[in-house]
């Protein structure tokens, strides 16, 4: 339980701001170190480095932040909730949200130490801000006079429909992509004043999310999900229904005056010095030369559907559609249908053909981690966005958790959820479902962030499965595909008169190549997954080895937490601040 600090923890965290500043000041790494425990941490997020990155043991702490931008005045920010006691990974500690200054702006920091030690044993620190460039001189810039002078001249709807065709200048970003990702990425641009333009190649707003399958919902809760600047209202379902997050989208294109084009092709991009030369296609056919100086891939980490190679597959007569591909169940009613996978998109899209009379086989291929949507999924959230501060101190919460501790808060968030979810387990286990629980039992999120898949949130369809409503089968256990199905290795067969591949994603790196060529794809590697040396998912929200080449995507939550830093990044590099 969350608890206000006393003036004994008081006084602790006090006496280590005054050590911390003085050590800073004397950029003394030894002295430095001393502020941390043994096995603390600095995360770093632009506050001190321009970088996302993580620097654990005291030492190594100490080292790194005595070589980082100079950063001083470390205090409790009295703007923001108050220190306060808590539980974090297991153990009772202290929390506090401070506030500092650097040569280049303000930063937001979050302290934490254990009770009765008055060392840190996490730091982060954040760029807040860059002086002079803030969201609140950005739009005292934008600002129009109170009246017209003209009543027949431009007003504010001609001159924003000219600024959309950008037929006099070029953006500073173009923006690949327009779900949630490239939204929230312009928003932050727009707010800080630079000037950005999503291009999409679907027909309307929201596409993404508006034509995926009919039954589809966030699985995840509406508190976690907020876009920036505007919260989903408080009247809305807990789990938001696609077609409700799609108009939302489009409507907050309106409202937050983004430049978006939709029906237009990235045919790819090359390096010219100081920009980009990159080729649009239009919808009617015609082309468009633009010049940004930097670009941004923002079709999330489900970008390019992954089609395994399956022996025999191609004896099949009927349809095999990717999940990417399937809308609804509806046409398949008294029909055999076989889905491939177990992750949410296969219970989902097998839960979907089932509640419309399909007679549903689903083909395991590895080990899925299940978790109860409630309350197990939640625990999630609950614990690194909880009630109580505002959304954006929420997000400097779970900014704060560098990996080795969000990977120990996260094994005792998956056994608990064991606990909770031991009957549903049971009953899978019961018909042949293979579980895991990720990496070391670390559950979902860092699975996610790992691979972007590979669990479900349980709304229903394992039970379908424990009541063999849907039947389950191995894939080892085929032994080969006919025109009409399946022949098992035990001599049965399975009927099938469609094949849905729920087989997930490839992730934006295989995009890289495609747009820009193989040197860039060499030079700028993975995308997404976490980086050993840094601890980081690579090349997410910051500078990638390609300059001027950026990435971003993920949940609604991280796209609007990292959204500000990627565009703090790039506004850095505008202004000339970034070495």
């Amino acid at each position: 339980m969350n608890a206000a600090i006393d003036m004994g923890a008081d006084a602790v965290l006090r006496g280590w701001l005054a050590r911390f500043n003085a050590a800073m000041a004397a950029r003394d790494a030894t002295r430095i170190a001393e502020c941390f425990t043994p096995d603390g941490h600095w995360r770093d997020v632009l506050g001190l480095s321009w970088e996302i990155m993580t620097h654990s043991g005291a030492a190594t702490a100490g080292v790194a932040l005595a070589r980082a931008m100079p950063g001083s005045s470390f205090a409790i920010d009295p703007a923001r909730a108050a220190p306060r006691h808590l539980t974090r990974a297991g153990e009772p500690c202290v929390e506090a949200l401070l506030r500092f200054e650097t040569p280049v702006g303000r930063g937001a920091a979050l302290l934490r130490m254990r009770d009765g030690d008055d060392r840190a044993w996490t730091l982060l620190t954040t760029l807040d801000a860059i002086e002079g460039h803030d969201e609140d001189a950005a739009r005292e810039a934008r600002e129009e006079p109170p009246f017209e002078r003209e009543f027949q001249g431009p007003n504010w709807l001609d001159r924003r429909r000219a600024a959309q065709r950008y037929e006099d200048r070029e953006p500073a970003v173009l923006i690949v992509g327009g779900g949630h990702a490239g939204i929230t990425a312009a928003a932050r641009l727009r707010a800080i004043g630079v000037d950005a333009l999503i291009v999409d190649r679907m027909k309307r707003i929201g596409d993404n999310w508006r034509l995926r399958y009919h039954g589809l919902k966030l699985h995840n809760s509406l508190d976690s999900n907020h876009l920036p600047y505007l919260p989903f209202p408080r009247t809305w379902p807990r789990y938001i229904p696609k077609d409700k997050i799609a108009n939302w989208l489009e409507s907050y294109v309106e409202t937050m005056e983004i430049d978006f084009w939709t029906e237009t092709s990235f045919e790819g991009a090359t390096r010219a010095g100081d920009h980009w030369e990159v080729l649009l296609k239009r919808a009617d056919g015609s082309t468009r030369i633009m010049r940004p100086r930097h670009i941004i891939m923002a079709a999330s980490v489900s970008a390019v559907p992954s089609i395994p190679v399956i022996q025999t597959l191609k004896n099949f007569a009927g349809p095999v559609l990717h999940s990417s591909q399937f809308k609804d169940g509806a046409p398949w009613r008294g029909k055999h249908v076989m889905v491939f996978g177990t992750g949410t998109s296969a219970h989902d899209i097998a839960q979907d053909l089932h509640g419309n009379g399909a007679l549903v086989t689903m083909v395991q291929r590895s080990p899925t981690l299940i978790t109860n949507i409630e309350p197990s999924a939640q625990l999630y959230d609950e614990v690194f966005y909880g009630p109580g501060p505002s959304i954006e101190d929420r997000d400097i919460i779970n900014l704060s958790f560098p990996l080795p501790v969000m990977r120990q808060s996260h094994k005792l968030i998956t056994a608990r959820t064991k606990e909770l979810d031991r009957e549903m387990l049971e009953g899978l286990a019961a018909v042949g479902f293979r579980l895991e629980f990720g990496e070391d039992d670390t559950g979902w999120p860092l699975k996610y962030r790992n691979r972007g898949g590979g669990y479900y949130f349980n709304v229903g369809c394992s039970e379908l499965l424990i009541r063999r409503e849907i039947s389950l089968i191995q894939y080892a256990d085929i032994a080969a595909f006919t025109r009409h199905g399946a022949t098992m290795k035990d001599g049965t067969t399975r009927d099938a008169e469609l094949i849905v591949l729920a087989t997930g994603y490839k992730g934006q790196h295989h995009m890289v190549e495609q747009f820009f060529g193989a040197d860039i794809a060499t030079r700028v590697g993975q995308v997404w997954g976490f980086d050993s040396a840094t601890q980081e998912l690579r090349n997410m929200w910051c500078r990638t080895p390609q300059h001027g080449l950026w990435f971003t995507g993920g949940s609604f939550a991280q796209c609007r937490a990292y959204s500000k830093y990627l565009a703090l990044g790039i506004q850095g590099c505008e202004l000339g601040l970034v070495p």
